[in-house]
């Protein structure tokens, strides 16, 4: 059973930044992707941002781009996705993602995944 365990997320007002995490074992760590999406009321889940975690490349959505930043804390297993400039938009329940195995890096980004519950971040004034 793949878990990942999301935490942080909550309010903001535009312009503001918050941290959400995600913590995962090991093994799923290493399933070559791993990184956030996002599904706002009544659209698609999408991908923001992804990491291969082998190589280190990176994938930011533009309208993401110069704002959010992944990271990585490989001794805890840990996935981490800092948001600044948050604007209004921006709302959205995010989620975290690790490729399944054998799952290409087209194929994460199509979302065949393993997810976590999913944390809600709004951006209000």
């Amino acid at each position: 059973q793949v878990q990942l365990v999301e935490s942080g997320g909550g309010s903001v007002q535009p312009g503001g930044s918050l941290l959400i995490t995600c913590a995962t074992a090991e093994n799923t760590y290493r399933n070559n992707y791993m990184g956030w999406f996002r599904q706002a009321p009544g659209k698609e889940r999408e991908p923001i941002t992804v990491v291969n975690t082998r190589t280190g490349y990176t994938f930011y959505d533009d309208s993401v781009k110069g704002r959010f930043t992944i990271s990585r804390d490989d001794a805890k297993n840990i996935l981490y996705l800092q948001m600044s400039s948050l604007k209004p938009e921006d709302t959205a329940t995010y989620y975290c993602a690790a490729a399944r195995i054998g799952s290409s890096w087209s194929d994460f980004l199509g979302g065949r995944a393993y997810w976590g519950q999913g944390t809600q971040v709004t951006v209000s004034s």
